[in-house]
C-alpha cells in the first residue's frame, strides 16, 4: 500500500486488480471505506454492473466476457470471477433472492449463474444474433425476458430446456423489463417506441410514444407503477404504466446527459425511494435527477469513457457507475 497526498492505492499482483480510494475530509453518508471507490480489473469496456439485493456485493461484466464479483465494503476486493460466454456480456441482473445472476450476450445466448458455486448452471439458446437485454420477474414463478437484434422478445422458463415464448417485433429490441405482476413485458428498440406485451395473448397492448430515437434502457419503479426510459434522443422519461390511465402516460421528461456516435446501450435506474433517477451518459458523467423537480441533482465526473450502466445502492446513498474506461466507481451522495 502506498500513500500519496489524499490518495491511497492498493495493488494485488496475484488477483491483478487495483482499488483506489480517494480519501478527503468530507462528511460521510455511507459505510464505504472512502467517499469514492474506484474498482479496476476488467480487460475491456464494462457494459453492465449491478448490486446484489442485500447491497454487500456487485457483479459486473462486459466486453471481456468475464463476470466479476466485488465486495462493496472494506477494500472492495474482487472475490470471484465467472466465465463461460464467448461474446461480450450486454446485460446482467440478480435474482430477487440474490442466489442467481442472469446474463445475456452477443454469443446469442442467455445464462443462469449460481453465485454460491461460482459457475454457470443453465445456458439458454434460441436467439439468432446478439442478445441486448434481459430481465427476471420480481416475484412468483421465475421467468426471464430477453430482447435481441433478431427482432424478437423471448420469455424463458429456466427450469425447462430451451423453452421460450417468442414474440416478433418489427425492429431490433435493445431493452426489456417485466412489469410488477409479470403479466407484461415492456420493450424498447430502434423504432423509438416502448411496447407493452401481454403475456396472455403474446401481443402488444400498449405503445408508449414520445422518444425520437432508440430506447437504450428501461427500469421499473420500486412500486411498479412507472417505467423509466433512457434514449438516444438525450432524454430520460417516466411513464405511468398502471392500467386504465387516462390521458398522457409520459409524466416526466428529463435531459442534460448525452448519447453520441458510439451508440452504446446506456441504462438507467431508480433510487429505492423513487425520489431520484439516474442514467448513463456518453459525456463521461453520471447524472442524477430529482423526480419531483425534474432538475439535475448531481452531475458526477470522473470516468474517462462512456458511462454505460448506473445503479443506486439498495440500502445506502451510494451511486455505482460502470464505464467503457474499464472501471467502476462507487460514490457517496447526500441522499437517495
Amino acid at each position: 500500500m502506498k500513500r500519496k497526498n489524499d490518495e491511497v492505492t492498493v495493488y494485488d499482483r496475484e488477483k491483478n486488480y487495483k482499488v483506489q480510494k480517494v480519501q478527503k475530509d468530507v462528511g460521510r453518508t455511507s459505510n464505504l471505506f472512502a467517499p469514492i471507490m474506484l474498482l479496476e480489473g476488467h480487460g475491456g469496456e464494462i457494459f453492465c454492473s449491478k448490486y446484489h439485493p442485500d447491497g454487500q456485493y456487485i457483479a459486473s461484466s462486459g466486453y471481456d466476457r468475464q463476470i466479476f464479483i466485488w465486495s462493496v465494503y472494506g477494500e472492495c476486493e474482487n472475490i470471484g470471477v465467472m466465465s463461460g460466454h464467448t461474446g461480450a456480456v450486454m446485460d446482467l441482473k440478480f435474482s430477487t433472492d440474490g442466489c442467481h445472476i442472469f446474463t445475456c450476450s452477443t454469443d446469442q445466448t442467455l445464462a443462469v449463474w449460481d453465485l454460491e458455486k461460482g459457475q454457470r448452471i443453465k445456458k439458454m439458446k434460441g436467439h439468432s444474433t446478439f442478445v441486448n437485454s434481459c430481465d427476471p420477474v420480481r416475484r412468483g414463478q421465475l421467468l426471464i425476458a430477453s430482447g435481441s437484434d433478431d427482432c424478437t422478445v423471448k420469455v424463458w422458463d429456466p427450469r425447462k430446456k430451451n423453452q421460450a415464448v417468442s414474440m416478433n417485433n418489427t425492429y431490433q429490441v435493445t431493452s426489456v423489463a417485466f412489469n410488477d405482476t409479470a403479466e407484461c413485458v415492456l420493450t424498447g428498440g430502434i423504432d423509438n417506441d416502448i411496447k407493452m406485451w401481454d403475456l396472455r395473448t403474446n401481443s402488444v397492448v400498449q405503445k408508449l410514444r414520445g422518444h425520437s430515437d432508440t430506447v437504450t434502457g428501461l427500469s421499473l419503479s420500486p412500486d411498479g407503477s412507472y417505467i423509466l426510459s433512457n434514449a438516444m434522443d438525450n432524454t430520460v422519461r417516466i411513464w405511468d404504466i398502471r392500467p386504465y390511465v387516462p390521458g398522457e402516460r409520459c409524466v416526466k421528461v428529463m435531459s442534460g446527459h448525452q448519447h453520441n456516435f458510439e451508440k452504446n446501450l446506456l441504462r438507467c435506474a431508480w433510487s429505492v425511494s423513487g425520489l431520484y433517477v439516474t442514467a448513463g451518459s456518453a459525456d463521461k458523467c453520471v447524472y442524477i435527477w430529482d423526480t419531483t423537480t425534474r432538475r439535475i441533482a448531481y452531475k458526477l465526473p470522473g470516468h474517462n469513457g462512456s458511462v454505460n450502466d448506473v445503479q443506486f445502492h439498495p440500502k445506502e446513498p451510494i451511486i455505482m457507475s460502470a464505464s467503457s474506461d474499464k472501471t467502476i466507481y462507487l460514490g457517496e451522495v447526500e441522499s437517495t
